[in-house]
């Protein structure tokens, strides 16, 4: 073999020699199919809030963590992270968080009671916001499922949008709407910065969709439930709210958004643009209990 068809690739610690140009864009598609197989999204985390945020990430058993599970988002800033191929997980934002290094540190709300800024395996108190993710395998039409979670409470405004998908709906989702300022009194945490779910207020089974109404058809939304939906209609506002709030993708890169930019006015993502929410959020509660009192009577 002449010299001219000799390729020789330096590296650290090593020298490779391969013997035609062929052999090289071969090996140049391997390692791009390699790297294409192992990394999955790429999570945006953005903070459009007017103070900090301290993002949790929780990693579902039997797939590898992150980088990081949990770290400070500044305000009017972003970091990315990168996910491998069937990962799945839990994302949410603390908020009033104190560190430092006297002692254990924690978070006004969703605190991972970590006690530090990495969570640490240690999932989200509520009430919290959560946005919640499945991912593909990485294997031809194998797709993604996404959705943000009111299950838990409210704690802040959050959306999930997706870029660069190839097929599934792709539709951003989440709630932007501040239902704290909406909060019934009976779900307010003592500070007024988050709003418990039934659930979580009351323990009663047909608010948590257990015991006896632990099946769709048993455990339907309640007047709780419903004010949350009215509010976010793409957010799941109680366990069985499946058919409306989740959704999938193919190949896409996510960005999750810290209270997203907004209208003056009240809004919720409905289709895939933000519309304004006109009649606010109490005036809906008391509109649900009127008809439920008047169902109960008939």
């Amino acid at each position: 073999m002449s010299p001219s068809s000799l390729v020789v690739i330096r590296g650290p610690g090593r020298v490779w020699a391969i013997h035609s140009l062929s052999a090289l864009f071969k090996l140049f598609f391997a390692l791009l199919l390699l790297c294409t197989s192992t990394y999955g999204a790429k999570f945006t985390f953005v903070n459009k809030c007017e103070y900090t945020v301290w993002p949790g990430i929780l990693t579902g058993s039997g797939t590898p963590p992150l980088e990081t599970t949990g770290f400070e988002l500044p305000q009017q800033s972003s970091r990315s992270l990168q996910a491998p191929n069937g990962w799945s997980g839990r994302f949410w934002g603390r908020t009033g968080c104190k560190f430092n290094g006297t002692g254990p540190g924690s978070c006004s709300t969703a605190d991972c009671g970590s006690g530090q800024v990495e969570c640490n395996g240690a999932g989200a108190a509520p009430p919290a916001t959560l946005a919640e993710f499945t991912l593909g395998s990485g294997s031809q039409g194998s797709q993604d499922f996404y959705d943000v979670s009111l299950v838990d409470g409210y704690n802040l405004p959050m959306i999930v949008e997706a870029s660069g998908g190839s097929s599934g709906m792709c539709a951003a989702t989440g709630c932007v709407t501040d239902l704290n300022k909406y909060c019934p009194d009976e779900l307010k945490v003592s500070n007024g910065d988050a709003c418990k779910s039934a659930c979580e207020a009351f323990g009663k089974p047909e608010y948590c969709c257990s015991g006896a109404h632990n099946t769709p058809d048993t455990c339907k939304p309640s007047v709780y439930a419903a004010l949350f939906k009215m509010a976010c209609p793409r957010a799941y506002s109680y366990a069985y709210d499946d058919q409306t709030s989740t959704f999938t993708c193919t190949g896409a890169d996510y960005t999750i958004t810290f209270c997203p930019s907004i209208p003056t006015s009240q809004t919720a993502v409905v289709n895939d643009t933000p519309t304004t929410l006109l009649i606010p959020p109490r005036r809906l509660l008391k509109a649900h209990q009127s008809r439920v009192l008047n169902s109960q009577v008939q």
